[in-house]
């Protein structure tokens, strides 16, 4: 293998020499963090101003969730691509590229003029996402090679990531209330325009393997099945689980990523090397961020609903809501790569956050309509946010180190392609229990009294609490299985490790 000057000691152990990268490696992080911010957000920003943008266009309830669909759908199914570019011809070219085309489909989205105008522009933003975020992480991996150093970077990313959405429904509350809907995508060239100028100034141009090949199988084979299981999950929200338009689209992708992995195993230059799944902490690692995708969900979706719609928030006040949540994920995302982690190693780390985690969504059960916010919403959403910093930041660590630097861009698309599945399917079962549950609180009642109906709502968020606490859980126990005792070790085999 190849190494880069100036990352390898040499035969005589010489230290290396310093690249400009890793002497402007906090500069470095602030870069990507920005970058990653924007992408984050856009997860969730757009959410609180769709009922702006829905007056404003005159689109359909029914039609409202492609808004936010169009953006997982072209996210979640390039993710891998994405990595592989990223790997193939040079991080920072993929970074910067991503920003500019990110940049461009907001302002299209922040000026359309009908519902199709945003839709394909949403699609557009998740198309560069699926650059942006993998080149990002990678990035960071390879920026960070000292293991405290690496450990406090990775606090940094994992507080973005897990921080991202909360924020994302704040900023997207007061660009909505104060200008209008359309600033929630025009804010995006703020973010980029930073960005890409410190990527151009801090970033160096990696060298590019040209024996290699892009695997065009493999990338239709993930593509179209990841295609298909986030929309049939995604069909679940407005279609019945026994509708073709649901379960059709779920068989397809379960098919198609299985000959995915079997042709992984034969194609000369695969998309996703199988060595990279193969370190066992790393593989819980990709779990855990799935479940914690999937379970997040009910934090994010729900319990903004109940606010604006139950007790009568406004979008700045529900995202003010969200804070003591991140102050509390920030303070174990700290404690957790820095301390924990590497004095205890993963496994009492996780699966004790899986299982805090999932005793704050079992609280957030007993919220009714005459809950205050200091006394009975505040408590579960802080204890909800000392759980997930030690799941978050320690599992995306986790995921990509020990990986060589070929496969850092595709290890890294990975992580958020989990994670944007995880979200997809939790976003498709809450909605449908929860859709169940309302369904069934009003069988026998009137459905136009406004109590009924309130309570309604109640039965439905509590039932979605109940199953995200479920998820975390199941988290639990299959983190505490899975990983390995001890400070984190990897296999050599399974993904050679670089000796810095």
């Amino acid at each position: 293998m190849s190494h880069a000057p100036g990352r390898v000691a040499d035969a005589k152990n010489k230290p290396p020499l310093p690249t400009q990268e890793s002497r402007h490696r906090w500069w470095v992080l602030a870069v990507i963090g920005i970058a990653q911010l924007m992408v984050v957000l856009d997860a969730t920003i757009v959410n609180i101003a769709l009922p702006s943008a829905q007056q404003d266009l005159g689109f359909s309830d029914g039609n409202r969730q492609w808004v936010v669909t169009a953006y997982a759908l072209a996210f979640g199914s390039l993710l891998l691509l994405g990595g592989r570019i990223a790997d193939l011809f040079g991080r920072k070219i993929t970074f910067l590229v991503g920003l500019v085309g990110f940049a461009g489909t907001s302002a299209i989205g922040g000026a359309a003029t009908t519902f199709g105008m945003l839709v394909a522009a949403r699609a557009g933003q998740g198309v560069f996402g699926a650059l942006l975020a993998p080149a990002a992480l990678a990035l960071l991996t390879t920026t960070f090679t000292d293991a405290k150093e690496r450990a406090k970077a990775f606090t940094v990313y994992g507080a973005i990531a897990g921080a991202g959405g909360a924020l994302g429904l704040l900023l997207g509350g007061v660009l909505t209330e104060y200008l209008n809907w359309r600033w929630t995508l025009y804010v995006n060239l703020f973010f980029a325009g930073i960005a890409f100028v410190g990527g151009m100034v801090l970033l160096q141009r990696t060298a590019r393997d040209k024996s290699a090949t892009l695997d065009i199988s493999g990338t239709i084979l993930v593509s179209v099945g990841l295609f298909s299981l986030v929309y049939g999950f995604s069909n679940a929200e407005s279609h019945d689980w026994s509708s073709a338009a649901t379960w059709g689209f779920l068989a397809v992708g379960v098919v198609l990523l299985a000959a995915f992995s079997w042709w992984q195993t034969r194609a000369a230059n695969p998309l996703l090397p199988l060595r990279v799944l193969m370190d066992r902490n790393r593989g819980a690692s990709y779990i855990a961020i799935l479940i914690s995708g999937a379970g997040m969900f009910g934090v994010f979706l729900f319990l903004t609903y109940y606010l604006q719609q139950s007790l009568g928030y406004t979008p700045v006040k529900t995202g003010l809501a969200f804070l003591p949540m991140i102050a509390g994920l920030m303070v174990t995302n700290i404690l957790a790569t820095t301390r924990l982690v590497p004095r205890n190693g993963p496994k009492p780390v996780v699966p004790i956050g899986m299982g805090i985690t999932a005793a704050g969504m079992a609280w957030m059960t007993t919220l009714d309509l005459t809950s205050s916010y200091a006394s009975h919403v505040m408590p579960p959403l802080i204890i909800v946010g000392l759980g997930l910093g030690l799941v978050i930041a320690p599992a995306m660590s986790l995921a990509t180190a020990g990986v060589a630097p070929e496969d850092a861009g595709v290890a890294s698309a990975l992580v958020n392609t989990v994670q944007q599945v995880g979200g997809s399917i939790g976003t498709a079962l809450l909605t449908t229990v929860s859709a169940s549950a309302a369904t069934d609180y009003l069988t026998g009642k009137n459905p136009k009294d406004p109590a009924a109906l309130a309570h309604a709502a109640l039965e439905s968020y509590s039932a979605a609490y109940w199953w995200s606490a479920g998820f975390f859980v199941a988290g639990l126990v299959i983190s505490g299985l899975l990983y390995r005792r001890g400070a984190p070790k990897y296999n050599e085999n399974a993904a050679p490790v670089v000796h810095m």
